[in-house]
Order: C-alpha cells, then sequence, then structure tokens
C-alpha cells in the first residue's frame, strides 16, 4: 500500500497545487481536512480531489455523505477506499 499512498500525495500535491509540500511532508494518517491540522483542506479542494481521484485511480464518490468524509479523512483512508472500489481494467 506503500505505493499507492504515495501517487496518492503526488495527485493531492499536484490536483491542488501545492507547491510548498512534497509527499514527504504528508502523514499517512493526517487529517486532511480541517483547520490548523493536517492539510487543512476545505470543501472546494474535496471536489477537486474527488475529481483527480477519479481521473487518476477509476474510483468516484457517489455522494457527499458522512461515509464520504471518513474516505477522504486522510491518505491511509482513501488508499482503502481505492483499493476496495478500484476497477479492473
Amino acid at each position: 500500500m506503500e505505493d499507492l499512498n504515495s501517487k496518492i500525495k503526488n495527485v493531492i500535491i499536484s490536483s491542488l497545487e501545492l507547491e510548498d509540500i512534497t509527499p514527504a511532508d504528508i502523514d499517512d494518517d493526517a487529517p486532511l481536512f480541517g483547520e490548523g491540522e493536517g492539510l487543512g483542506l476545505d470543501s472546494i479542494d474535496a471536489l477537486e480531489l474527488g475529481l483527480a481521484i477519479k481521473e487518476n485511480f477509476g474510483v468516484s464518490f457517489t455522494a457527499v455523505n458522512d461515509e464520504t468524509r471518513k474516505h477522504f479523512a486522510s491518505v491511509n483512508s482513501l488508499a482503502a477506499f481505492i483499493t476496495a472500489n478500484k476497477q479492473n481494467g
């Protein structure tokens, strides 16, 4: 899962144009959203990241709800969602 986590970090950085952040700066378990913690991303970032995840990994999120928010909690939770929902092909 390490390789997938690295890819996710690179997608986060490139899709959100986080120029001052490297993959090493992103902790796999750190929260991606919320003021003053983790990356501190917001709802606009969530939309952009959702599209980037779909384009790069072939998985999409059906609705914005508490379950979806759990998948976006951290790099590890995104990796688990992608692994569970990845389309072969």
